[in-house]
């Protein structure tokens, strides 16, 4: 994903994988999985502004998360836009929130997401709301916001519980296998409760510790949808079932 504020950062991956989690269970182990029979999605934020969404439908795009907020002061003006576009033209929507932590606290972000667009509700649209959790555009010395391993956990759990006691769901985790074991120290407790979505742009995925397939999977930053390229981790269907709750 891109931080809407700074220049667009480095991403990973292009093969996926099969996870068990959040109540989906994946049916196929990726080595026996055809890649091509897997939804296809993107993510966008303001930079792709106005978006042609029956066009992304026509080019096999079924689901999409938008960003609708990023620390505690940010909102994607074209956020409800696309976020009602993409409902419209028939794909699977969700929302995301672009972590800062080291602007405020976990909970405090979390609060601000759900008011401005990351609520989730079981009408087998809207996917669960997603924390981009990842380096640090805004300092390239603090690629952990300046926090330490334990203080991250903290931040990341109280962003998610927030997320659960509102919602009744755990965010999804948009993040990268590098920056999460380095600035979570690997930490394994998110791994059974939480869905993960993996950037990862190389040929073989390597998920961070505590999980051993990702949900989701950025596999690339452009292609023939607008935003980021997305493919989920199983069937339609499961998707559909995933959304719902």
């Amino acid at each position: 994903m891109t931080c809407d504020r700074t220049t667009p950062r480095a991403r990973w991956a292009t093969a996926i994988a099969v996870a068990s989690l959040a109540g989906t269970a994946l049916a196929e182990h990726p080595a026996r999985a055809a890649a091509d029979g897997r939804p296809l999605g993107h993510d966008v934020s303001s930079h792709q502004k106005h978006v042609d969404w029956r066009a992304a439908r026509a080019k096999g795009a079924r689901f999409v998360y938008a960003k609708a907020t990023e620390s505690d002061g940010y909102r994607n003006p074209y956020f409800s836009a696309q976020y009602d576009g993409s409902r419209a033209a028939g794909l699977l929507r969700g929302a995301y929130h672009f972590a800062v932590p080291s602007a405020s606290s976990g909970t405090a972000q979390a609060r601000y997401f759900l008011r401005h667009g990351g609520h989730w509700k079981a009408d087998g649209w809207t996917l669960p709301p997603a924390l981009d959790i990842e380096h640090n555009p805004h300092d390239a010395r603090q690629p952990c916001f300046g926090l330490g391993r334990a203080a991250m956990v903290r931040w990341i759990r109280a962003f998610s519980d927030e997320v659960r006691r509102t919602t009744g769901r755990r965010p999804v985790i948009y993040t990268t296998t590098r920056w999460w074991n380095r600035c979570t120290g690997g930490n394994r407790a998110f791994g059974a409760t939480h869905p993960l979505w993996l950037a990862d742009y190389s040929d073989a995925v390597r998920p961070p510790a505590g999980w051993s397939y990702p949900t989701l999977r950025q596999y690339a930053s452009h292609g023939p949808l607008p935003g980021d390229q997305d493919r989920w981790n199983g069937t339609l269907a499961q998707l559909k079932k995933f959304a719902d709750g």
